[in-house]
């Protein structure tokens, strides 16, 4: 008579674990859509998962008495997963509608409590159907396996395979139909699956609803308010504790959408291994482990805080073995407290079970604590302990739900010593140092830790999350120019706005030009806090205006419009950094242009591989069809991309642009980055519309709905240990720069050899820049060096990037070698007879 039952039971695991896959992929996929509506600062992305966590607490409590008096277990499920499944279909148009209606009536500073407001309505509102439904599956579920198996002692193994699906979910949702269908058509799949889930439960036969129940059944050592209460903090105390780890992690670990990926799962794997364990051994254990349980999950916290300190060499030891390794990192991290976790949810659940006849008070609860934790810490527990320190009192907080017993004091003595040699302990930084160098400042936030660091020659760089460099004093040049560019290119700028500011360089550089007034948007206030540090105090004028504010959202939001808006670099790799590259917000960037608006996205070469860039190309020249590509210098070791796109297309006129560039007022701020005529302007030129499409092909654009440079996350970290020119030669050598895409067509013929002579003789200095053997001084750099360069000058007399260098190398080793430097300045004369300039220092050299 039993054995059908238990086959039964068997039969519904696949179906159970189902359940799981869908609903973590669903809250992946959600979630990565909302931080495109919401932005992908903090207050947004930990809204929406409150959001998410607060309508699984309403489907719970408020489906719970309905399913336990469904005639049909199966049907009941069923319906919910068909709901589940059409909400899922109807995402795919509903969130990105919501989304660019909630940006203007957000505006473009909106209040922290009201972003956190719209953060945590716009998925508790638009997704309630889906994530209430959610919240009455794993009811259903249990009580389908307590009919199934006549025993209703089976809530923590149901959690556990439903987590385990989960986890499964995961990683596959992120690692492969993210990037093989993008966001809509994972959304289709999932819809698909809910399907599978409630055909599969029909199939199984009618079941009547009443699973066998244990109410009252065992003692009862939480009574009262307690039971409630620790449901509740358990909830808040686990979302808070994988808030900080998460937070943590980011510090060491490469930050891509596959590092959280695989911080989630490990998450979830411990949290479905306790279920798990907790299901076969609860028998035989009494119920007074509550505090055992509490006292150990308290331990194994702060035996991940003890961890942290040495994450970075774990992180690093780790890096070689790519996603695989940073898996490794996250299971050390995350393993052992969640598991401890998942088996106190299980004990908890059942109680609740036996004591009500059913999980949906413990789901609703714990699921409400959970809704809770996000803003609690990213607000309070972060700015008052920080990051790591705040991992003590989250510990003890499970020492505080311990029963009043005197077995208390005993169970609370481990940790509690722990937790009091921590908090003893100064706070580890995770910011690397080098030899010789020095910690200078560091900001802290929910979000990033910026520090501003010293190198041993006394540089200093602005880094944020320990691992990305933002700037810094040896790069002040180079990020004037990022600004000076786009601005000469347009005819007469008076408005230009800058996303993403770094150590504010290139925000000053574009104010330093007469008539412009321009205005940053900074993602991080962290980082905002740390500009003093790199003020220049030879700068003229107050300091620009600053909003803090996601970028995506600040133009979607915004209503002004520009004469040239710039994009700062933003490292590919890094998650939510793909969504600065797509075609919807290059199309919202337009929209804030004027009328002969200019818009410019700085691309770096040295952290992109090619199906990257090329994909990023696509998705430009779709909005921008006159788009162009420029370079900033001719640094082989960080070198940039600019591409430009004028919102009305049209030509350069070579001689307006010589006038502009002799304005009295434009002269010295032009000249002081190495813009002394056109010519050092328009060779910086690497190819228009037509030379762009043929390199960048056919192939994916980067979408908002196919973030194609999101999923390449592994190749573009692999970038960052690849030489660093290796895409810029890349470019240079597919790319023919044609003057005819460039130049008005009067000015065209006098200029076309001349700039196609220049654009050579600046890939053959490139190339030779590419070639220098490690980095040599003195008279081994002339011997590297000098072939390059000159075979560059043969090229294009004019190309100064090649004859200064030259000259100043003849000129260090006169008082060495006279007669090396003879030789090279004759060198030197032969391959730019018309400059002079050697002629009269050899001639000079001769007299002496």
């Amino acid at each position: 008579m039993n054995r059908p039952r238990i086959d039964s039971g068997w039969k519904l695991v696949p179906i159970v674990a189902a359940s799981g896959f869908a609903g973590l992929g669903y809250e992946i996929v959600w979630t990565r859509e909302l931080s495109l509506a919401l932005g992908s600062d903090m207050m947004a992305v930990l809204g929406a998962v409150a959001g998410f966590f607060g309508g699984l607490a309403l489907g719970a409590f408020a489906l719970d008495r309905p399913i336990r008096r469904a005639r049909s277990l199966r049907s009941a499920y069923a319906a919910l997963e068909a709901v589940i499944g059409l909400w899922g279909l109807i995402s795919v148009w509903l969130l990105p509608a919501a989304g660019r209606a909630l940006s203007p009536f957000l505006g473009t500073e909106p209040a922290p409590a009201l972003l956190w407001a719209a953060s945590f309505a716009l998925p508790a509102l638009v997704l309630l159907p889906a994530t209430a439904a959610m919240g009455g599956t794993l009811i259903a579920l249990e009580r389908m396996m307590s009919e199934a198996r006549a025993d209703a002692r089976v809530s923590a193994g149901v959690y556990g395979a439903n987590t385990a699906g989960a986890v499964a979910g995961t990683l596959i949702s992120t690692f492969f139909l993210l990037p093989a269908l993008g966001l809509s058509g994972t959304l289709l799949c999932l819809a698909g699956l809910n399907a599978l889930c409630a055909l599969g439960a029909l199939a199984l036969g009618p079941a009547s609803g009443r699973a066998p129940t244990q109410a009252n059944a065992g003692p009862r050592p939480v009574e009262g308010l307690r039971l409630p209460i620790t449901l509740f903090a358990t909830g808040l105390l686990g979302i808070a504790f994988e808030i900080l780890v998460v937070r943590l992690a980011a510090q060491v670990m490469q930050n891509t959408i596959y590092t959280f990926a695989g911080l989630l799962a490990a998450y979830l794997l411990g949290t479905a291994a306790g279920g798990l364990l907790w299901q076969r051994v609860a028998r035989r254990i009494q119920d007074a482990s509550l505090g055992w349980l509490l006292a150990g999950t308290s331990l194994a916290c702060l035996a991940t805080a003890f961890l942290t300190p040495f994450i970075a060499g774990i992180a690093d030891a780790a890096a070689e073995a790519g996603i695989a390794g940073e898996l490794a990192v996250a299971l050390v991290l995350f393993l052992v407290p969640s598991a401890a976790m998942g088996a106190l949810f299980g004990l908890l659940a059942q109680w609740v079970r036996d004591q009500r006849g059913s999980l949906g008070w413990a789901i609703g609860i714990n699921s409400l604590g959970a809704s809770a934790a996000p803003l609690l810490t990213a607000q309070f527990v972060i700015p008052a302990f920080g990051a790591w320190m705040a991992l003590i009192p989250v510990a003890l907080g499970y020492l505080l739900l311990l029963p009043l017993r005197r077995a208390a004091l005993v169970w609370s003595a481990a940790p509690a010593l722990a937790a009091l040699i921590l908090w003893m302990h100064p706070a580890p930084s995770l910011t690397r140092v080098p030899a010789g160098g020095a910690l200078l400042a560091v900001r802290e936030g929910p979000m990033v830790t910026a520090s501003v660091v010293d190198d041993a020659a006394g540089a200093r760089y602005l880094e944020v999350n320990g691992r990305f460099r933002m700037g810094g004093t040896n790069s002040v040049r180079s990020d004037y120019r990022q600004a000076m560019l786009p601005l000469l290119l347009h005819p007469a700028p008076h408005r230009a706005l800058f996303l993403g500011i770094g150590t504010g360089a290139t925000l000053v550089g574009g104010s330093q030009m007469p008539g412009v007034t321009v205005h940053g948007v900074e993602l991080s206030p962290e980082v905002v806090a740390l500009l003093p540090w790199f003020a220049n105090s030879a700068s003229a004028g107050p300091a620009p205006r600053v909003t803090v504010a996601d970028a995506r959202r600040y133009v979607a939001a915004d209503t002004d419009r520009y004469d040239v808006i710039v994009a700062d670099l933003f490292h590919p790799a890094l998650d939510g950094s793909g969504a600065l590259y797509t075609t919807d917000h290059f199309a919202a960037v337009r929209e804030r242009l004027a009328a002969d608006g200019v818009f410019c996205q700085w691309l770096p070469l040295y952290q992109l591989d090619l199906p990257s860039l090329r994909a990023i190309i696509r998705a430009f020249l779709e909005i921008y069809p006159g788009g162009s590509a420029w370079l900033n210098h001719y640094s082989v070791r960080t070198p940039m991309l600019a591409l430009i796109g004028p919102r009305d297309g049209g030509a350069l006129d070579p001689d307006a642009l010589a006038v502009r560039l002799d304005d009295p007022a434009v002269r010295p701020v032009a000249r002081s980055v190495g813009f002394e005529t056109a010519m050092d302007l328009l060779g910086q030129y690497i190819g228009g519309p037509r030379a762009l499409a043929a390199f960048a092909g056919e192939g994916p654009r980067n979408t908002d709905d196919y973030p194609f440079v999101t999923f390449d996350a592994s190749r573009n970290v692999r970038a960052l240990t690849a030489p660093p020119w290796g895409l810029l030669l890349a470019v240079t050598r597919a790319m023919r720069p044609d003057p005819a895409e460039l130049l008005a067509e009067p000015k065209r013929e006098p200029l076309a050899e001349r700039l196609t002579a220049y654009w050579r003789a600046r890939n053959r200095f490139l190339e030779a820049g590419a070639a220098l053997p490690g980095d040599p001084r003195g008279v081994a750099l002339v011997e590297a060096a000098s072939p390059g360069l000159l075979d560059a000058l043969r090229l294009s007399a004019e190309f100064n990037p090649a004859y200064g260098p030259l000259i100043a190398m003849a000129q260090s080793l006169m008082a060495s070698d006279r007669a090396a430097a003879a030789r090279l300045l004759r060198e030197i004369n032969d391959a730019a007879p018309s400059r002079g300039g050697a002629r009269e220092l050899l001639s000079r050299e001769l007299r002496q």
